[in-house]
């Protein structure tokens, strides 16, 4: 079956972005900012050759899921994913913007990611083979790769511009961002994954670990208001595990783009340019996957008007 194109970039005549990341665009309008959400993948910090078609709605449409509910944990910098209520501008290209697009309140982006794991993978597992913790944290001897962890811990990382983001204790973050702001961002970070796992199981997914990205709000009357920003809770940010195929001392089944990385450690890239093109068969795959994330955790069929 024929797939729709993804949309690698977007440019419209009237207005520039000002910042494209590896997935997003974004545009200053005003005192807000437009981001939109495009098809690109990224892996071992690569922008790859394919696009996965309909991504950037999926992670748009389930962030906009988790922004609401959890706003009584903790506000967040949206203002409307209704392209009708952005700025004149980026009116005329509603059919663009429909589904993966969030005007936002601006912010200061704090320059650590908040990292929650609740399992035992990806580099904590690395690091707890070699010395029994997890940046800094000292677990139980004798767990295995995916092991549910006793509780869910906070392993805060860098924030790279580009390259790899490094782990770091919350100590060294606390140096980063200032030790009461490190510790309000614990408390948040803790607070938002155990409402998103516990909402998640319901739907038969386990989250493994995931990472947030807060701001402090521009607007407010004292500078310091904590916004959640950037996306939450999607199969980008995060490791989904299907409940039912859970099964601790390897590797998992997922709802995220560890298909993709799987598929370029078969091929033996050697993660450096150029980068490579997925097969169609891994870009069909991994469209699946993240729509059934959203179909799951959303409870609803993805948006797909454009």
């Amino acid at each position: 079956m024929a797939l729709p194109a993804p949309l690698l970039t977007t440019r419209f005549p009237e207005i520039s972005p000002s910042r494209c990341g590896k997935v997003r665009d974004l545009y200053e309008v005003g005192d807000d900012l437009v981001i939109v959400a495009t098809d690109r993948i990224s892996a071992f910090d690569y922008v790859l050759g394919s696009g996965i078609p309909d991504k950037g709605k999926v992670l748009t449409q389930l962030s906009a899921f988790w922004f609401d509910l959890t706003a009584s944990v903790v506000p967040n910098h949206v203002r409307s994913t209704d392209p009708a209520e952005f700025p004149a501008p980026l009116r005329p290209h509603a059919d663009v913007l429909r589904g993966r697009s969030m005007l936002v309140r601006r912010s200061r982006p704090v320059p650590i990611e908040c990292v929650v794991r609740g399992y035992l993978v990806g580099s904590g597992w690395a690091e707890y083979r070699k010395s029994g913790t997890v940046c800094g944290i000292a677990l139980p001897a004798g767990l295995r790769e995916a092991d549910r962890l006793p509780e869910p811990i906070f392993t805060p990382s860098t924030k790279a511009e580009s390259g790899h983001d490094e782990n770091i204790s919350e100590e060294e973050a606390g140096e980063l961002v200032g030790r009461g702001l490190i510790g309000r961002l614990k408390a948040l970070s803790l607070k938002v994954y155990a409402m998103g796992a516990a909402h998640a199981e319901t739907r038969g997914i386990i989250v493994a670990d995931t990472k947030f990205e807060f701001g402090l709000a521009a607007d407010s009357a004292d500078g310091d208001e904590v916004l959640l920003i950037d996306e939450v809770l999607t199969p980008d940010s995060s490791r989904f595990w299907p409940a039912d195929g859970y099964c601790p001392g390897g590797g998992q089944p997922s709802f995220d783009k560890q298909f993709v990385r799987d598929y370029l450690e078969q091929i033996k890239w050697n993660k450096q340019p150029p980068v490579p093109s997925l097969p169609y068969e891994v870009v069909a795959k991994t469209r699946d996957k993240y729509l059934e994330a959203l179909r799951r955790l959303a409870g609803h069929e993805l948006d797909a008007r454009s």
